[in-house]
């Protein structure tokens, strides 16, 4: 991401996981943990959608930690369908957010594995922010956000995704009455649209 990206291996839940840490400039007011795509589909802790995320949360002053769910890059372990990934995910908060203000943030697979984790530690933690993006509610059973947390949640997603259709995410969110915020000609990906998801994002953070 930058030359002062420190990077570093953390000890999870089926071995060693593969982690990337941007600081903010001054004092950071908390720590946002950031999940990347489908583990079996090319993603990884530098995703450019997880990357443009992680960039957001350093802009707007928060320490984020990127880092490759278990089999990817020089994380150990196989791939398990989401159940171990959320066991990774919440590991890493544990361990490297354990304490203060906390910021969730996932990218498709990544959002829905942030989701159980956000369900899991929301009672326990000072969740200040929830993003979700390109949510892959068409292939996984996405967690409900608690209704306390709506005003602190920002689900965006791609007009003309052709990887999770918009109608599948707005199927998950109806029920819940959860806002979702359309990129109007977005794909998946977000391409030649990046610099505005991160404004989309640093202004929900800053909000």
């Amino acid at each position: 991401m930058n030359a002062q990206t420190e990077f570093s291996t953390f000890a999870g839940p089926a071995g060693a996981l593969e982690v990337a840490i941007d600081r903010p400039s001054g004092e950071p007011r908390g720590t946002a943990v950031i999940a990347h795509p489908h583990p079996l589909h090319g993603g990884t802790l530098t995703n450019k959608v997880v990357q443009t995320l992680a960039r957001a949360c350093v802009l707007d002053g928060w320490t984020a930690v990127r880092f490759n769910f278990r089999g990817v890059g020089r994380s150990e372990g196989v791939y398990d369908e989401g159940r171990g990934e959320l066991d990774d995910l919440l590991a890493v908060i544990d361990g490297l957010a354990a304490d203060g203000p906390l910021c969730l943030a996932g990218f498709s697979f990544g959002a829905f594995v942030t989701s159980h984790a956000a369900a899991q530690r929301q009672a326990t933690r000072d969740l200040q922010r929830l993003v979700l993006v390109g949510t892959a509610a068409s292939r996984f059973e996405v967690a409900p956000v608690a209704a306390e947390l709506h005003g602190r949640t920002l689900v965006v997603h791609g007009e003309q995704d052709d990887t999770v259709p918009l109608s599948a995410v707005m199927d998950w969110a109806r029920p819940q009455t959860l806002p979702v915020l359309v990129v109007p000609g977005g794909g998946h990906f977000f391409h030649g649209q990046l610099p505005l998801l991160r404004e989309l994002v640093l202004r929900h953070l800053r909000a």
